[in-house]
């Protein structure tokens, strides 16, 4: 386990049952209930079998204090932005997991050689990447768009847990576990952290990128 990641597991609070799930759809409406009515539902307050929600207590909320104003996280916030309508991944996704991945270090190189922000592989270069951009990958702008072109393949052939585990264990290990989170300590705390970053961060965006509320009973 990355010591980043020890830092980001410090700052979690600890699991509740879910009491609020929800969404904002593309015409900018936001729709809540107290269950899980579609697949378009996601945990916005407590959790769900192993994703729990963080900000509940200091440590948690100095944590995404930090995200919000941190010279290094507000410099490649605009790349963020881009890759994410480009590439129609989530922007909070995408910030969620270059947090996981690196903490925002941008010159980042893990003992595999994954680099930069969202630790991309030469593995991964090759593949998403153009021969020139792979040869600049360590840069914030061509690795965040390397990474946000992985994630959004796959999000379209996995749910998104098993997406995520995907990009930590491989492709090959999600599959052998039938499209699902492999029993690995190491990737279930990658997918543990990213959701738990994710669910917290649209708790924040979301009553800003919503034009009006619809609950459901």
């Amino acid at each position: 386990m990355k010591a980043w990641w020890l830092v980001l597991l410090a700052c979690l609070a600890l699991p509740v049952r879910a009491e609020l799930w929800g969404f904002v759809d593309p015409s900018g409406v936001a729709h809540f209930a107290p269950r899980q009515i579609d697949a378009r539902y996601k945990p916005v307050l407590g959790s769900v079998g192993m994703q729990r929600v963080p900000g509940k207590t200091d440590a948690g909320l100095a944590l995404l204090h930090w995200l919000d104003i941190a010279p290094e996280v507000k410099a490649v916030q605009p790349w963020v932005r881009e890759a994410a309508v480009q590439h129609g991944v989530d922007a909070e996704l995408l910030k969620a997991v270059i947090a996981v991945e690196s903490g925002y270090q941008k010159a980042a190189v893990s003992p595999r050689g994954a680099m930069g922000l969202m630790q991309i592989t030469p593995e991964t270069a090759a593949r998403y990447a153009t021969p020139a951009d792979a040869a600049r990958l360590i840069e914030p702008r061509i690795n965040i768009h390397t990474g946000a072109r992985m994630l959004a393949d796959l999000l379209r052939r996995f749910p998104i847990d098993a997406a995520l585990a995907a990009w930590n264990a491989g492709e090959g290990a999600v599959r052998r576990a039938g499209n699902r989170v492999p029993d690995i300590d190491e990737t279930q705390a990658h997918v543990q952290l990213v959701l738990e970053l994710y669910w917290a961060l649209l708790q924040q965006s979301q009553p800003a990128r919503a034009q009006r509320l619809t609950l459901h009973p």
